[in-house]
């Protein structure tokens, strides 16, 4: 027995002097090496030592999308059929302890790296979360949806009025049934040009950052594995961002109605001048049962000017309104796949195939946005409707195919800031017909019975997507 006992000590502290070894850095200093064990995690190469709490991978994205275009009036615009990669991403995840979480995420579409995540967290206290860095603040479930696991090609038009990536401090809460947030927020600093505005706006004008106060809170009375519910709220507070590319004090609504092959905005404010700040804030409503997942918000955001700034350029008050929208839609998974919901993120993430060859999901979605504003800011407005087949091959392979119609108004025209009466402002797009039968600039020359009143159009797009 003594024998037994002396060869299992010998054995237990040679496989411990293997687990552990004190080894010199590139900086002459000692410290600790632990081996690795290297495993495929649904597709994902994951580094790990278990005991030592250390996990690091690798989060790789590329989506290529191509679309084409038809239904539309050729004399009022042109739009190009054509196909992009959407994204390209290239991220680095390290958990580099029980307590302590490290990611840099990348995206190279451009052809040049654009910062997308780059922060450390915290959750050495229960149910806590501390985030500091670049991320995205947590506003909107559909922003803050990774677009590896969207219903659709692209968000809702309206979701561009929900705070994405700035450089801040975040608190999260999680419980079963309560979730909360609270943030503080400066600058985007996502690629060369903002970081080029941000630092210049500091250094030539001593420009502070632009504070954001962002909180949300979400109530899940139904949250299992089958079926969810989720009610939330956010608002954010928001000071001119020294950051914008729009100029210092000043804001500027814009999104597209399609996907990024079409890179015409028809909704489009141009810069708001003489911003003093903003408020944003949304309701939203989600949920799933089995291979059922719905989803709907409402999302507005009022810019206030300095009105005194504001008058002595125009002669009048703004009477500035909020830009607001709504979108609702859903999606079910045809052959006996699951939805399944992030209870930490308080947003859903991978589905669950049915079937060993995968799952097909059909969707649907209505929307609306409207972004005049004003007299003098009249950015369009519009509805889009949209079918949508999702083909979950596996975890990491999914192919898209979206069908859209887009209902643009008159002031649709891109950065057309004017109501129709001041004959010296124009959008870059016709958007109808005047008395004589004429294309017009103006949306105040379009004629009652003219037979476009905006850019109206189809599209059918697909896209190819890997993660691994």
């Amino acid at each position: 027995m003594k024998k037994v006992f002396m060869m299992s000590l010998l054995a237990f502290m040679s496989l411990a002097a293997f687990a552990q070894n004190t080894e010199v850095n590139q900086y002459g200093q000692k410290v600790t090496a632990l081996p690795i064990d290297a495993t495929v995690q649904d597709g994902i190469l994951v580094l790990q030592n278990k005991e030592a709490n250390y996990k690091m991978w690798f989060d790789i994205r590329v989506q290529g999308d191509a679309a084409v275009f038809f239904g539309y009036d050729k004399n009022l615009t042109q739009i190009g059929n054509g196909m992009l990669m959407r994204r390209t991403r290239f991220a680095v995840k390290a958990q580099l302890d029980k307590n302590w979480y490290g990611e840099l995420d990348t995206d190279w579409t451009s052809g040049t790296p654009e910062l997308k995540d780059a922060y450390l967290g915290f959750t050495g206290v229960k149910n806590l979360e501390i985030k500091m860095g670049n991320f995205k603040e947590n506003f909107s479930i559909q922003r803050n949806t990774t677009s590896r696991y969207l219903q659709f090609m692209e968000r809702p038009m309206v979701t561009y009025l929900a705070p994405s990536r700035h450089m801040g401090i975040n608190f999260k809460y999680s419980l079963p049934h309560i979730w909360a947030s609270a943030g503080v927020f400066g600058p985007a600093l996502e690629d060369a040009e903002t970081m080029t505005a941000f630092q210049d706006g500091n250094k030539d004008y001593g420009l502070n950052v632009g504070l954001s106060y962002t909180g949300k809170l979400v109530y899940r009375p139904i949250n299992n594995k089958t079926t969810s519910l989720h009610i939330g709220a956010a608002a954010s507070y928001r000071n001119p961002k020294t950051s914008s590319t729009d100029g210092y004090n000043a804001v500027r609504y814009s999104t597209r109605n399609t996907t990024g092959v079409n890179r015409k905005k028809f909704i489009d404010t141009d810069a708001i001048q003489y911003l003093d700040h903003e408020f944003a804030y949304t309701f939203e409503l989600a949920g799933h049962h089995k291979g059922l997942r719905w989803e709907g918000a409402y999302i507005a955001r009022k810019p206030f000017v300095d009105e005194a700034k504001w008058i002595d350029k125009n002669g009048e008050a703004p009477n500035m309104q909020q830009a607001w929208g709504w979108y609702a839609q859903a999606g079910y998974l045809l052959f006996g796949g699951s939805q399944n919901y992030d209870a930490g993120g308080a947003k859903y993430t991978r589905t669950t195939n049915g079937r060993d060859w995968g799952d097909v999901e059909l969707c649907a979605r209505v929307e609306y946005v409207d972004f005049n504003l004003s007299k003098y800011v009249m950015g369009g407005s519009a509805y889009a409707y949209s079918l949508g087949i999702n083909y979950h091959v596996t975890k990491n392979v999914k192919f898209v195919i979206n069908y859209q119609y887009n209902d643009n108004d008159i002031f649709a025209n891109g950065k057309g800031a004017q109501d129709g009466t001041d004959k010296t402002a124009k959008g870059p797009y016709r958007t109808g017909y005047d008395a004589a039968g004429n294309v017009t600039y103006y949306p105040g020359d379009i004629a009652s019975d003219s037979k476009s009143k905006g850019i109206d159009y189809h599209m059918l797009a697909c896209r190819f997507q890997v993660a691994f």
